[in-house]
């Protein structure tokens, strides 16, 4: 089998309302659609979702990036999935968006060539799991009553968002945890949004409202004051921007810095990099979950199947595919009140063509 065509589309994503979080305000989104085609008429389809401030891509350079990757993969057999990614990574460093679409595009095929679902392809521990769904920053007061409109709609788990003012932070989680009870699991993202005292004093203060983990309280290459602020605080410390590759995760488990990983697709690039990352953080005795941009049920279905896959990923973030309008795109992931299914369709189990 051999790879004939690889199309690139950009497609404009509508949500539902304005995203606020430390780095600003998101009021639209692209995202990029790949479809790889064979010799022998299998095709698999990829996402690469960007964010500026996380991977340093615009939706151009995804577009650009990965139109150059396309050609020089035309010929080569899908299936050699490793002899691709060192082909992209020889080809332009970095750029984990436009990586991730042929990565996750090539998976597609593999599992529809062995007539398998993307999570049984990639380990098959379960077929589903739990999602937490995102507080957007906001007033104390108007947060806790979203808190409370989501777990009335069936979800177990919350993650707020925190990051640009400290005390309205801790303000936040107390009334949140008042409207919810004591049975819901909170988790806090600050985005890199703390100094090193504020962290300290945000997650000391936070600490009696049983909030599980903070993510990335300090910028992504502060990991020497995660570690500080790691021995100070019971929360535990969750690196999602300090970890892009395998050397990254390496890198925390040294510096004894996080108690938990979050594996983005859109960082790593793609699967093959996401499941090295969570095998080294497994072997350091350190639990991974898998969070995401805003991406569509492509990018989100490839994420979720490796949550599904994998014993030591034990938290899921899939929930961007909610604050997007419905698209064209049939099949892939099946959702019902905080928890997520993966279909049993081979590959992705996805239907779009383009």
């Amino acid at each position: 089998m051999k790879i004939t065509n690889v199309k690139v589309e950009k497609v404009q994503l509508q949500l539902y309302s304005p995203i606020k979080v430390a780095f600003g305000v998101i009021e639209h989104v692209y995202t990029v659609l790949v479809k790889i085609e064979t010799d022998e008429g299998v095709y698999g389809i990829g996402e690469g979702s960007p964010l500026e401030f996380v991977t340093g891509e615009t939706i151009d350079h995804v577009i650009v990036s990965t139109k150059l990757f396309g050609k020089k993969i035309i010929g080569h057999d899908p299936l050699n999935i490793e002899k691709i990614h060192n082909i992209m990574d020889s080809t332009i460093s970095k750029n984990t968006s436009s990586k991730a679409a042929i990565d996750i595009a090539l998976y597609d095929i593999k599992g529809k060539i062995m007539n398998a679902p993307l999570y049984k392809v990639l380990g098959g521990n379960s077929n589903k799991f739990d999602t937490d769904i995102t507080l957007w920053i906001s007033s104390p007061e108007q947060m806790a009553k979203q808190a409370k409109e989501r777990i009335e709609q069936g979800f177990k788990i919350l993650k707020i968002k925190a990051g640009i003012n400290p005390q309205q932070d801790i303000e936040a989680i107390k009334l949140i945890r008042e409207a919810v009870g004591y049975d819901i699991r909170l988790r806090m993202d600050a985005n890199q949004g703390w100094s090193v005292p504020e962290a300290v004093k945000v997650m000391k203060a936070v600490e009696k409202y049983k909030v599980e983990a903070v993510e990335q309280p300090l910028p992504h290459w502060d990991i020497d004051n995660m570690a500080l602020i790691r021995n100070k605080v019971d929360i535990g410390v969750m690196a999602d921007e300090s970890v892009f590759s395998p050397v990254d995760a390496i890198r925390i488990v040294r510096n004894k810095c996080a108690d938990i990983i979050n594996i983005k697709l859109m960082k790593s690039g793609g699967l093959y990099r996401g499941e090295q990352i969570n095998a080294i953080s497994e072997a350091a005795n350190i639990k991974c979950m898998v969070g995401c941009m805003l991406e569509s049920k492509v990018g989100i279905t490839a994420a979720a199947s490796l949550v599904a896959a994998k014993k030591n990923i034990t938290e899921a973030d899939m929930d961007s595919f909610l604050y997007i309008k419905d698209s064209d795109i049939d099949g892939g992931l099946i959702f019902e009140k905080g928890t997520i299914t993966l279909p049993e369709a081979p590959g992705l189990g996805i239907s779009i063509d383009f």
